[in-house]
């Protein structure tokens, strides 16, 4: 298979951290850090620029998500603060680092399938 003939969906490639062209190659350098190129199909990930966008999200999802649960947790069974405090601080954190992961990837991968790039203003004269 050619590196141009990957068809993956946003999900796939956002899900794997994989290289939106090929789909073989590591998106991420470490856990959120975008790596410089794709190590199989050298795809040069420099047009890549996520910006806040995932952030957003990320935090109105989980903030939506632990909200809910607290309360909900809150009024069936009335456990102790502490225990919120031990069950939805780490969940949390863990639920807002798989968003970013994931959500990022998404972002940059329909960035490549759209061929996204900064806007430009056109000169008029």
């Amino acid at each position: 298979m050619a590196p141009t003939d990957y068809q993956g969906s946003l999900a796939k490639t956002a899900l794997a951290g994989k290289c939106p062209r090929c789909g073989q190659g590591s998106l991420y350098k470490s856990f959120l850090k975008l790596a410089e190129r794709c190590e199989t199909c050298d795809l040069d990930y420099s047009f890549a620029d996520s910006g806040d966008g995932p952030a957003v999200f990320v935090i109105m999802i989980v903030g939506f998500l632990a909200t809910g649960g607290v309360l909900y947790t809150e009024f069936t069974y009335e456990p102790p603060v502490w225990l919120h405090v031990v069950l939805w601080g780490p969940l949390t954190i863990l639920m807002s680092l798989a968003g970013l992961y994931l959500l990022k990837g998404g972002l940059i991968a329909q960035q490549y399938h759209t061929k996204a790039e900064q806007g430009q203003l056109q000169d008029k004269g």
